[in-house]
């Protein structure tokens, strides 16, 4: 029965999802030149378009030296970025078809690192290292967006309320977990109770002892995590060259970074529709034309979102099969 509730809500969301986006089109449409859009979409320079492939490359990378380094750190486990890289792939296609705030993927990469021949313990420790650095970027990245908006003198009340929902969503995940050791079950049932709670409280409870999130750990994780949310929001820049029409990189970050809080919130698949939507709503208040930020959305959309799709879900079909990968280096060797 749960199986059954589960699978309706993922449809749900997904439906929700679909209609989002296709009610962001439809008003965009209404906004815009429909000649204009098409012209942008099928003008878009490819010396562009493979430079946004090349940083997405670099996301997946930057997402397997996470792993690394807390399996290096935690447990003086070496394994290659390289062996790490489709666990990404794999983990992007679990977040974006179960909205739960990156649990689902996170979950899947544990999966991964034992077939990989890595301890129970110590690949529950590197997911949570992953997760916690990953929210305390996410916090980063969102108060600089807000700094920058407020500087610009465009910081709104409804962005200020979004802005101070997700920023207390943010900080207070990493909170609880690093709080959590050992506690794990004397919170209050109804915080048990939320979507995921059970999955992250008994991660928390089966990580190895020590610390999941020492200060060195904690610099180099969340300096990669950083990384991926610049190289992202970098992608939406090289859209809008590629349709050439450049936006101050200021412009560009904080409208890519605000939407993705927006869909973060939503709590939908990927954020479908409330990212598109939002990112152009920002694109098109900061200057750029209504067009311009569709065509340049869809775009960078292409690129983080539908394309790594098809090979994430192979990779995560083959990533929950038994057995035990050997991808890894010998010992006393490692790279990055």
């Amino acid at each position: 029965m749960g199986g059954i509730l589960k699978r309706r809500r993922t449809v749900v969301a997904w439906a929700t999802g679909v209609l989002l986006l296709v009610a962001v089109g439809v008003v965009v449409a209404h906004q815009a030149e429909a000649r204009r859009f098409a012209d942008l979409l099928l003008g878009a320079r490819p010396a562009w378009l493979g430079a946004a492939a090349a940083l997405q490359v670099a996301t997946y990378v930057c997402a397997a030296a996470v792993w690394q380094r807390a399996l290096r750190r935690n447990g003086d486990v070496r394994r290659s970025v390289r062996s790490l890289v489709p666990l990404g792939l794999a983990k992007l296609f679990a977040d974006q078809a179960l909205p739960s705030a990156g649990v689902s993927g996170r979950l899947l990469v544990v999966r991964g690192l034992l077939r990989r021949g890595v301890p129970h313990g110590l690949a529950i420790a590197a997911m949570l290292a992953d997760l916690v650095s990953w929210y305390a970027a996410y916090a980063l990245v969102g108060a600089a967006a807000l700094a920058i908006l407020w500087h610009r003198g465009d910081l709104n009340r409804a962005l200020v309320a979004i802005g101070l929902v997700f920023l207390l969503l943010a900080t207070g995940v990493p909170l609880v977990i690093l709080g959590l050791r050992g506690r794990e079950r004397s919170l209050p049932r109804w915080v048990q109770r939320l979507p995921w709670a059970n999955e992250v409280l008994a991660a928390i409870a089966d990580a190895q002892p020590g610390a999941i999130f020492g200060v060195t750990l904690a610099a180099e994780t969340v300096t990669l995590q950083l990384a991926i949310f610049a190289l992202d929001a970098a992608t939406l820049g090289l859209m809008l060259r590629a349709i050439a029409t450049p936006a101050d990189a200021a412009v560009v970050f904080s409208s890519f970074v605000v939407a993705s809080m927006v869909a973060t919130l939503a709590w939908v698949p990927g954020g479908l529709g409330t990212f598109e939507g939002t990112c152009v709503a920002m694109l098109h208040v900061h200057g750029v034309a209504i067009e311009a930020a569709l065509a340049a959305t869809l775009l960078a959309r292409g690129f983080t979102f539908w394309l790594p799709m098809a090979p994430g879900l192979t990779i995560a079909r083959r990533e929950m099969m038994g057995g035990t990968a050997s991808a890894g280096l010998t010992p006393g060797a490692e790279t990055l």
